[in-house]
């Protein structure tokens, strides 16, 4: 032991994280008793679960970028429905 310091026992990692933003999100009662069952039933933080879930749907949004044209396109509302343009 050098002098002034003190033995600590030997850990395998440790993390610290800094999570400076903070919002509020109101959940309908199902989805709040989802993240609670799920929380409890695998141990995770809810906060952890809301954090990947997002992080998941981050990734994925580039995979999904036509979804930007939905309900962009102009034309006749009844445009499925005329005649010629039903599917048989």
């Amino acid at each position: 032991m050098v002098s002034g310091l003190v033995d600590l026992p030997a850990v395998d990692a440790i993390h610290l994280w800094h999570m400076g933003n903070t919002i509020t999100v109101r959940l309908p009662e199902e989805l709040a008793a989802w993240l609670a069952e799920t929380a409890r039933r695998t141990g995770v933080p809810a906060g952890r679960i809301i954090r990947e879930q997002l992080e998941r749907a981050k990734a994925e949004a580039g995979s999904q970028r036509f979804l930007r044209l939905a309900g962009k396109i102009i034309g006749p509302g009844n445009l499925s429905s005329r005649k010629g343009f039903a599917r048989q």
